[in-house]
């Protein structure tokens, strides 16, 4: 939200801006327009929201009108802005159906809301193709913080958490195959598996120390891991597409089974982007290929079908690079002054 907030702030444009989270890097926010307030956690900050007055009310948090975050009255607008690069329909189902605009950043999103909407028979939404604003960011940081020091090949292995995911497949066996490579390996799990899988990451822990070739990463900010890897090692998790799209390297992603019925996708005979682009940026491991990690982490970094691949991805998930935040504000501010002139005609049209 910040590149949004800071375009807002140099308009000269009040934001409210309401979180859940009270370590949310907003409450000592530098801009004068931006006013950060906690709103409490769990039903606390539902209820707070359930009666929210707004004009426009921006959010990336799906599930509006169908779990506890209802749509407030006194608010006239809805807007999503999505997590990532990939899927509308990736959220769990009716993710986003009562939202009143989706930023996107593709055509394919566009189709697949389109499709959602058809089937529910819901009325279509408003669709603003802004393009990707913390991308930007990150792409901007990338340019301005100078090259990475010589090293040897470094691998990061980044997984989401759960049973299909990387350490509960494959366990250890895949660092060591990594170390047996000769890799510099850097081991940054996702955070929830602190706390839902802590005995096997303490394990893990254990098994596999800091050492000179291997190290744990806990940042709170990944920017300087993702940097100083050559290559990403994850599953499904949405790090794929901030380290290949924006550092502009390969990845080798787990076969994981991906179970569609809880989600959106669910729905829609339309193909899943996200598998589609796969293959195109990267290698997939598998049982049967896992004993040649050690030669797919090369053939990964050296050949250019896999460049040619993320040129292709990021035309088809990333428009308007570099612009993100100034299009969302384009948006928001023309939004604002609509639903206000025209509240300001229904005030004089009344007896």
């Amino acid at each position: 939200m910040e590149p949004v907030c800071r375009e807002l702030d140099r308009r000269g444009l009040d934001v409210a801006y309401l979180t859940a989270s009270p370590d949310d890097p907003a409450l000592q926010n530098p801009y004068a327009h931006v006013h950060a307030e906690f709103l409490g956690e769990g039903n606390k900050a539902f209820t707070k929201l359930n009666f929210l007055r707004a004009n426009v009310l921006l959010s990336s948090t799906p599930g509006l009108d169908v779990y506890q975050w209802k749509r407030s009255p006194g608010v006239d607008c809805y807007v999503h802005i999505l997590h990532a690069a990939n899927e509308v329909a990736g959220y769990r189902m009716f993710g986003i159906d009562y939202y009143d605009t989706i930023f996107v950043s593709g055509d394919y999103q566009i189709r697949d809301l389109r499709a959602l909407e058809a089937l529910r028979g819901l009325p279509a939404k408003e669709t603003v193709k802004i393009g990707i604003p913390y991308m930007d960011e990150m792409k901007r940081r990338l340019d301005t913080s100078g090259p990475v020091a010589p090293h040897k090949t470094t691998v990061l292995i980044a997984p989401s958490w759960g049973p299909s995911a990387i350490f509960s497949k494959y366990g250890g066996k895949i660092i060591d195959k990594l170390l047996a490579a000769g890799c510099h390996v850097i081991i940054r799990p996702h955070p929830q598996s602190y706390k839902s899988e802590k005995d096997m990451i303490d394990k893990l822990m254990a098994a596999y120390p800091d050492t000179e070739d291997l190290e744990w990463n806990r940042d709170n900010d990944n920017f300087d891991v993702l940097q100083r890897a050559d290559i990403l090692v994850s599953d499904f998790s949405g790090v794929i597409f901030d380290f290949t799209l924006v550092f502009d390297k390969p990845v080798i992603y787990a076969d994981t089974k991906f179970d569609k019925s809880p989600y959106d996708c669910w729905w829609l005979d339309t193909p899943y982007w996200t598998f589609e682009i796969l293959p195109q940026i990267g290698q997939q491991l598998t049982e049967d290929n896992f004993d040649t990690l050690g030669d797919m982490v090369q053939q990964c970094l050296t050949d250019p079908k896999y460049a040619q691949g993320r040129d292709a991805a990021r035309a088809q998930t990333w428009v308007y690079p570099g612009e993100g935040a100034v299009r969302a504000a384009d948006y928001l501010e023309q939004k604002v002054r609509e639903l206000t002139a025209a509240a300001a005609t229904h005030e004089e049209k009344e007896p």
